[in-house]
């Protein structure tokens, strides 16, 4: 495996993260860096140094402590400002700061990480840059940056690669039934996903139900809850796949995610919407669920971020809503890892809001 370059803090208050990122062909040079927290950082001047450069830096930088509890002053304190600078640290013990991801063994995981972006450097570099700007954003900003950068990978070499060892896959058949159901109960409106026999793949035909779904509670003040769920086996497990690589006209496409999607409006209703979720959750399965106030997963629920492995980043809406819930610093590290995250892990960082039986309903 790929082991990354690491710096200590001391290399990276004196620059040593800025140097060119790319390389004469345009090709990303070095796109993470690891840096060592547990060498002496050398006083709080250094630090502070560290801190300014890592907030210039385009590299993505992977802080990594080895120290169970760092005592006050260690650069991995929680009362260190670098690590909100840092794209993320590892820890080999939990905690509840958002900037820090405990794992068994920092340093093993900090080579996925390198491997992850070495992979996909042009989208592990526009993620990176994505979630750093992201909170300065509104939710509507930051969904036509998220888009744009979608558009502009959907181009990239990476996708491409990814199209090709795919190979051909047909395109998904029409609906068998209607993609999304609607129930009324007094003021509460029940909206199903209902494609279990591609478990609710958030294809074109499922994404425009929802929408006007969706539209039915803006347009109607007497609509006072939204409950979201999903038939058969799976809430939703992500984009369907035999529309990946169909899009042609890319300024179209965007214009479609942005004003056609299900983020907006589920972030414009989100106080009133509630998400039962159960199965797989994989990619919109959750980037559209992490904008309403209020979600409800299962136990046995998996959350799962696939999409850097194709070469892209989250395009429904997840650079935006998962870190308002979990952090950036986390959510860069769904998506490096694509790993699964459990529902009871997903409980304790607050990518939900509650654990419960959710009954699948329908096949």
């Amino acid at each position: 495996m790929l082991v990354p370059t690491v710096i200590c803090i001391e290399d990276l208050a004196a620059g040593a993260a800025q140097g060119d990122l790319l390389n004469a062909d345009g090709s990303v040079r070095v796109p993470l860096l690891v840096v060592d927290l547990d060498q002496p950082a050398g006083g709080d001047t250094v630090l502070r140094r560290a801190e300014q450069q890592a907030a210039q830096c385009d590299r993505l930088l992977v802080g990594l402590t080895r120290r169970v509890v760092p005592p006050a002053g260690h650069p991995a304190h929680a009362a260190s400002p670098l690590l909100g600078a840092l794209d993320l640290t590892l820890t080999p013990t939990g905690t509840a700061d958002r900037r820090t991801v405990p794992v068994g063994d920092p340093e093993k995981v900090a080579q996925v990480l390198g491997h992850a972006a070495a992979d996909n450097p042009e989208a592990a570099i526009i993620l990176g840059r994505l979630l750093r700007t992201g909170p300065r954003l509104t939710v509507g900003q930051a969904l036509d940056a998220e888009s744009l950068a979608y558009s502009t990978l959907l181009a990239g070499r990476g996708f491409a690669r990814w199209l090709a060892a795919r190979g051909h896959r047909p395109p998904p058949p029409p609906a068998p039934a209607a993609p999304v159901l609607l129930a009324r109960d007094g003021e509460v409106l029940r909206v199903t996903l209902n494609r279990p026999e591609r478990h609710n793949a958030y294809g074109r035909e499922l994404r425009d139900a929802l929408v006007a779904a969706l539209d039915v509670a803006l347009l109607d003040d007497s609509v006072g809850h939204v409950v979201l769920s999903g038939n058969g086996p799976s809430f939703c497990s992500g984009g369907d796949l035999g529309e990946f690589g169909v899009a042609t006209a890319l300024d179209t496409a965007h214009l479609i995610r942005t004003q056609g999607g299900a983020a907006l409006p589920l972030h414009r209703l989100r106080d009133r919407v509630t998400v039962r979720v159960h199965g797989n959750c994989i990619g919109a399965g959750i980037e559209l669920p992490a904008f309403a106030s209020r979600i409800v997963a299962d136990p046995s629920a998996l959350f799962r971020l696939p999409e850097l492995g194709m070469g892209l980043i989250p395009g429904a809406g997840g650079t935006v809503s998962i870190p308002r819930r979990v952090g950036r610093w986390r959510t860069l590290y769904l998506v490096l890892t694509g790993c699964r995250l459990t529902a009871e892990r997903a409980l304790r960082w607050g990518l939900v809001d509650e654990l419960g039986p959710v009954a699948p309903s329908g096949p």
